[in-house]
């Protein structure tokens, strides 16, 4: 009745019960809240930051979460960007902007879709270019940045 495992032999893979088994196995990295980054943050991964950034932060095909107690300086790319702390700077997503209850932004967005829940702040304008447009405009936009700082 109850099966004794053998160490030497080779166990059967487990898959998740799941349908999005490829969303629940993907990787998401955590900044907390005591991590500070000053420069420039890419990655190939989904990228929660609950700490300080200062620069710029590329995910241009991952998701990246601002969580309640992240404050950003930066200039943010990604596939989709989701706001719940305080962000200066541009914003541009292939996907979709969410600016959840909490959340401020002050600066410009770049996205083909925007949701904008009530208590959130917002000062700045919205461009509503899809796609490839989206990630040319954000490149525009660090140029132009550079070439104003320089």
């Amino acid at each position: 009745m109850w099966e004794k495992k053998d160490p030497t032999k080779p166990q059967p893979a487990q898959t998740p019960a799941t349908h999005d088994s490829a969303r629940d196995m993907r990787a998401t990295v955590n900044f907390g809240k005591s991590i500070v980054i000053k420069g420039e943050v890419t990655g190939h991964e989904d990228l929660t930051i609950d700490g300080k950034v200062e620069g710029k932060v590329s995910l241009r095909e991952h998701n990246l979460t601002v969580g309640k107690n992240g404050r950003l300086n930066a200039e943010l790319v990604a596939k989709r960007i989701i706001i719940m702390g305080h962000v200066t700077g541009n914003v541009c997503a292939s996907e979709k902007v969410e600016l959840l209850e909490g959340g401020q932004l002050e600066g410009d967005i770049t996205a083909p879709r925007l949701s904008i829940a009530d208590g959130a702040h917002f000062r700045g304008k919205v461009d509503m270019e899809g796609g490839e447009h989206a990630s040319v405009h954000a490149d525009a936009v660090a140029s132009i940045a550079g070439k104003v700082s320089a």
